[in-house]
């Protein structure tokens, strides 16, 4: 897809990455209504990065991947993965004569099979291995390796607003901290008795 499109949209102070998989509530009637068009017609839509750092209107296109609950008063917990990521223009109250809202965006058409490099991928074993986490894919893509780090809303949307060329240094600088923190944390537990 390219162009703008014109997409229902669910403001939240959150930015998915590519590919990943996120747990949503959802309880209020206009999203109901939402999830119900969503599982009626196929339709993706958009996650609006709603956090105060959003300079640039970044936001991430979902998919319903599963209805994990349904409650007796109408809630759902629901399961949507990252198609991909957008470039947010003019934002509607309401999408089409629905009550929620709807924005055009412009996609980025990100490629979520993109993989890192030697180094980056050696160094992410690495990092997990200091996690004890020996099991694992014999693979990983870069959104993958950035999820998987748990970056903060303000590194992720460092990380977006990086070129392509960037990723595997940024992410680089993440792990090495990362195994620095686990390695300080690991020393401290040799110095400090618990009683």
């Amino acid at each position: 897809m390219s162009g703008t499109l014109h997409i229902p949209m669910f403001p939240l102070a959150i930015l998915p990455l590519p590919g990943e998989l996120v747990p949503l509530h959802i309880f209020e009637p206009r999203y109901r209504q939402l999830l119900e068009d969503i599982e009626t017609n196929d339709i993706t839509f958009g996650i609006y990065c709603s956090h105060e750092l959003n300079k640039n209107k970044l936001g991430s296109l979902m998919r319903l991947e599963s209805v994990i609950k349904r409650y007796p008063g109408g809630e759902s917990d629901i399961i949507v993965k990252c198609q991909d990521v957008f470039t947010m223009g003019k934002m509607m109250r309401t999408f089409k004569n629905r009550m929620y809202p709807g924005a055009d965006v412009d996609l980025w058409n990100v490629t979520i099979e993109s993989f890192p490099g030697t180094v980056l991928y050696e160094l992410f074993i690495t990092y997990l291995k200091s996690r004890k986490i020996n099991q694992h894919n014999t693979s990983f893509t870069i959104y993958q390796m950035a999820h998987e780090l748990n970056l903060d809303i303000h590194e992720r949307y460092k990380f977006l607003n990086l070129a392509p060329d960037k990723f595997d240094s940024y992410l680089v600088n993440r792990i090495r901290y990362q195994i620095h923190l686990i390695g300080q944390e690991e020393k401290s537990k040799n110095v400090y008795h618990l009683n």
